[in-house]
Formats: C-alpha cells, sequence, structure tokens
C-alpha cells in the first residue's frame, strides 16, 4: 500500500529537490521571477527519462505493442511542431477568441483574482477571512448563519483588522459598516443573510449608493468589474512590432499536430487509424502560479493526437483512457495516490463526447486530487476549424474503407476523422514521481530517499571504493567505465571516492538511486563487490564479472 500523499511534507520535498539538484526556482540570484523554474542536473536527467519513456512507449513501440480495439497493431509517429505558430492558428482553434479567464483586480492592493473562483478563494486562503469569522457567535442550532456579535466586530476592526485587511469597509469605517448589517439582520429575521453576504457587507460602505460590493482576498478592498485577462504570451516577429507582426507563444503543442495533418499524412502513408505525438514547451499567463512545478507559466507537454474513423472512435477513447491510466501506474504511481475520473457532461468542451483525467494526489491537493493528463475525444473539431480557417482540404481518403468492388477491392471513403488526445503534462509527471517516491524512515541515519522507479531514476548505478588506497580506486574507475559504457543511454553511472560511506550512500538515496556498488576487501580478494538496494538498505555480494549481468536483470534492460 502507497503512502497517503497528505502525509509527506512539501517543504520538505521542495528542499530535497533543490538540495539535490533537481529544480531550481528560475533566475534566482536575481530574486526568481513567478511561475519558472529551472531544473538541475538531477531534475533534467529525471525529466528527460519520463519523455523518453513517453516517447518510446507512445512512438516507438506504441502500447507496448499490444494490438488496438481493431485487433492490429497501433501505430503512431511523431513530429516536432514550432512554438510560435501563424496567427491564425489560435483564431481556428478558438483560442484568441476564448482563451481568457474573467479577472477582478483590486482597487487597493492591484491583486488579481479569478472571478470564478472569487469565494472559493476567500473562503480558503482569505487570512483576514479566517480571522474575522471567529468573532461572530455560532449558527443557532438548525441554521447556518452566525449571528451577530457587533461588539466583537468592532474590536477587531480596530486591531486584528488593521494588519490583516487595512483596505476592508469594516476596518476603514466600521461604525457605518456595521449599521447597514444590523439593519439587515435584524430588518429581515425571517431571511437571515448567508455567510457570502455577511462578508460582502463587511466589504460595503456606501451601500446606498453602490450596493453591495466584492471584498479582495488580500487586503479587503473593493474588487473591480470582472475583465477578460488573456492567456497567451504575446510578441511580435519582424522588424516593426505592430498588430500585423504581432505573434502568440503557444499555450498547447496539440493544434502544431492538426496543422500539419495533411502533411504528416501523406509523405508517411501511413493507413487510418494512426496517431501523431509531439512533446514540448508550451506557455500560459497563469494568474496564480502555485504549488511548485504544478502551475506553472512555461511547462513542457507531451501529447498524442490519434486520429480513427468515426465508427470506432468510442473504442479508441477507451482504449487510450485505459492505457494510459496503466502506463502512469508501470513508471512508479501504482497505488491510492492516483485515480482515473471521467468527467461529468457539464465539464466537457462542447465538442467532447467524453473526457478522463488521470489524477495524482499531490501533498498541496491532498485529500483531493490534481490532473496529470487529460485523454479526450475531441471529435473532428480541430480538422473542422482548420479547414474552414485555411481553406485547406483537411480531409483523409481511406483505401481500407467502402463498398467491395469486382476486382476484390474496395472503393474507398474520403471522411474528418475524428481524434482522441491523451495530453500528459511532464513537468507535473515528474513532481508526481518526486511526490510519490519521496520516503522517509527515520530508523536510518539519512532518513530520506527518492523510491524512484529505476525507468525513471536520473541515476542508475554508483560505484564506490570504500577507501581511497589498497587499489580500490583504480578497480572501482574500471568498473565505473564499463558499467558507463552499459548503462550510459539510461541516466549513466556515478563515482564518488569522497567522505565516509554512509555519506556516499545517503547521497545516493536522495537522489533515488537504485544501487550501489562497493569496491571492498573481498573485491581485492575473492573479487566480489558489495551490492546495497536503496529500498531495502539490504546488502548482497555479487561476483565483480557479474555486476552487469546483475544490473541489468534488476533494471529490466
Amino acid at each position: 500500500m502507497t503512502q497517503d500523499s497528505s502525509k509527506k511534507p512539501m517543504d520538505a520535498i521542495m528542499a530535497l529537490c533543490k538540495r539535490r539538484g533537481f529544480i531550481y526556482q528560475a533566475s534566482e540570484i536575481y530574486g526568481g521571477i513567478n511561475g519558472f523554474w529551472d531544473y538541475g542536473p538531477m531534475g533534467a536527467q529525471l525529466k528527460k527519462n519520463l519523455r523518453d519513456a513517453w516517447w518510446q512507449d507512445m512512438i516507438l513501440r506504441p502500447c507496448w505493442g499490444r494490438n488496438g480495439p481493431n485487433g492490429k497493431p497501433v501505430r503512431n509517429v511523431g513530429l516536432e511542431t514550432c512554438i510560435i505558430q501563424h496567427p491564425k492558428v489560435w483564431e481556428a482553434s478558438g483560442h484568441l477568441a476564448g482563451f481568457a479567464d474573467p479577472m477582478r483586480k483590486c482597487a487597493g492592493c492591484g491583486h488579481f483574482v479569478r472571478a470564478d473562483q472569487l469565494w472559493d478563494t476567500i473562503v480558503t486562503a482569505s487570512e483576514w477571512f479566517a480571522s474575522v469569522i471567529q468573532e461572530f457567535d455560532p449558527a443557532p442550532e438548525g441554521t447556518q448563519t452566525p449571528r451577530l456579535n457587533a461588539e466583537r466586530l468592532m474590536k477587531w476592526a480596530r486591531t486584528k483588522g488593521k494588519r490583516l485587511a487595512p483596505n476592508l469597509a469594516l476596518v476603514r469605517n466600521p461604525e457605518v459598516t456595521l449599521s447597514w448589517l444590523v439593519t439587515r439582520v435584524n430588518g429581515q429575521p425571517e431571511s437571515p443573510p448567508e455567510i457570502i453576504e455577511i462578508v460582502r457587507h463587511l466589504a460595503t460602505e456606501q451601500l446606498n449608493v453602490t450596493g453591495l460590493q466584492d471584498p479582495c482576498p488580500r487586503c479587503g478592498a473593493v474588487l473591480g468589474e470582472p475583465a477578460p485577462f488573456k492567456l497567451m504570451f504575446e510578441t511580435f516577429a519582424g522588424l516593426t512590432q505592430t498588430e500585423d507582426n504581432k505573434v502568440y507563444l503557444r499555450p498547447e503543442t496539440a493544434q502544431g499536430v492538426f496543422v500539419q495533418f495533411k502533411n504528416v499524412a501523406d509523405t508517411t502513408r501511413i493507413k487510418m487509424p494512426f496517431g501523431i505525438g509531439n512533446t514540448g514547451r508550451s506557455f500560459r499567463n497563469e494568474i496564480t502560479p502555485r504549488n511548485f512545478t504544478f502551475r506553472s507559466r512555461e511547462f513542457e507537454q507531451a501529447e498524442l493526437e490519434f486520429f480513427c474513423h468515426p465508427d470506432e472512435s468510442l473504442d479508441w477513447y477507451k482504449f487510450w483512457r485505459d492505457f494510459r491510466m496503466e502506463w502512469w501506474k508501470e513508471i512508479g504511481l501504482a497505488g491510492e495516490n492516483l485515480i482515473l475520473r471521467e468527467h461529468e457532461k457539464d465539464e466537457l468542451s462542447h465538442y467532447s463526447q467524453g473526457t478522463s483525467d488521470v489524477e495524482y494526489r499531490f501533498p498541496f491537493t491532498s485529500p483531493g486530487f490534481g490532473e496529470l493528463e487529460g485523454i479526450a475525444h475531441r471529435g473532428n473539431y480541430d480538422l473542422t476549424q482548420h479547414q474552414k480557417v485555411s481553406g485547406a482540404k483537411l480531409d483523409f481518403f481511406d483505401t481500407d474503407r467502402g463498398e467491395i468492388l469486382p476486382n476484390g477491392g474496395k472503393k474507398g471513403e474520403r471522411y474528418l476523422p475524428h481524434c482522441i488526445e491523451p495530453a500528459a503534462g511532464l513537468d507535473r509527471g515528474a513532481l508526481a514521481l518526486i511526490c510519490e517516491g519521496y520516503t522517509r524512515d527515520d530508523s536510518r541515519a539519512s532518513p530520506e530517499f527518492l523510491k524512484l522507479h529505476p525507468r525513471i531514476a536520473p541515476v542508475k548505478a554508483a560505484v564506490f571504493p570504500l577507501v581511497a588506497k589498497d587499489g580500490m580506486p583504480e578497480v572501482a574507475e574500471k568498473l565505473h567505465a564499463e558499467l558507463s559504457d552499459k548503462f550510459w543511454k539510461l541516466g549513466g553511472v556515478e563515482m564518488d571516492e569522497k567522505q565516509s560511506i554512509g555519506k556516499r550512500y545517503a547521497r545516493m538515496d536522495e537522489i533515488g538511486t537504485p544501487f550501489c556498488i562497493t569496491i571492498d576487501g573481498d573485491t581485492m580478494a575473492v573479487q566480489t563487490v558489495t551490492v546495497r538496494d536503496r529500498d531495502t538498505a539490504t546488502q548482497q555480494k555479487v561476483s565483480l564479472d557479474k555486476v552487469g549481468a546483475f544490473l541489468s536483470e534488476k533494471l529490466g534492460v
């Protein structure tokens, strides 16, 4: 049974990521920049291993060589598309018109908050709300509305309120603000105000002029009206910075695949059904990037657009939904922290016939879950839109369909394929693997270690001479060279001869290295080495000339 991630301290995980070179704050020496993260030596290799695993299992040998619902092997090809596409790509996809969240700006501190998340933010994250609500008397039995305690609220406004919410109407002018609220409570006892109305009263000073107003979750000042906030980064291509030269950093990799669909179909002569996979950077101007690398402004995706005949699309949707869940389990997320959630009908995009999310229970989402990957049935929406806006013919002539001709061949059928999209976030995946792997065992001399799947671990093995003398360093160097030559494609092998053996073990445990091989006295006497297992800390003797074969078996390569 896996450990509930809610019991894992996120601060300790972030500290380990910094200490052992997994993840750094971008531009850290200048104070950092919110929503951007750099990967250190260990993190860069871990994410490369994750990306390679995706490419191998989705493109090079799709679905581990298994057959799809049509009884035939799955066929996918790879693609690499530009970060900057023609602006009309985003017009056709709907991003230019609809890729904006309604935002409200605080008149006091300038903070932005999403309009559709305002009250959830106030209730769950506002420090002043948590404080002021304690100054009400408990709700009478059978009701949910707390009782007004004007004396306590007045005292709060003159003390804690000045520090927590200096721009809240209750703090600026408590007498007037409370008089409106008392009138509301006493004037309509048969319909007492709900908690949201109470808080809006606390934010409103001139009720007869403005009506009830909404407060900023940070300082309590009045929020402005909702206005769209563009989530796409804008830049310019060319010598002049005008509207005619405006371009955008892509918010997803998928659209590059759709606009190259015809080229791929024509140049590869691949038969339907087939997928086109693409990995790379995407950019979204997130309003409130948060939770370490979970919600960033620059992130990496691994997306497959799988095209098929409309009649087969639901079968392929179920196939990809189930396979992607199985894939995440296979590389180290098997357990209670991973779920597959089918979207309710009211959650679906207007063009979607079904969407599922593979979700992981991160420490910062627990007891809830956060999305790792979405598997969406997109229908033929994207190809239809790009065909309409570009004027290019994007339909597919399928020679394997249609009525049988007298010569035994088939007449063929022309159609716009439907698309199933498994879209994974590599940064979120890397973070989930680190969170899942983070383990604390206080019985160890160094209690923290990362229990990473061998396929994902940035270092596969480490070679240690027990002491830096008696010929042990020379034997260690020779073994290190042999193993490095054998396993370099998987992330490599390290050699370390500094510090005590215990500290060297601890360092390798913290970066998730599955095996440590020590050259000791027995090596010099009888040609055996001591191999230590990261997860159990147990040790066993292995013949020096069999170490490579031992690791191959354990690493599954």
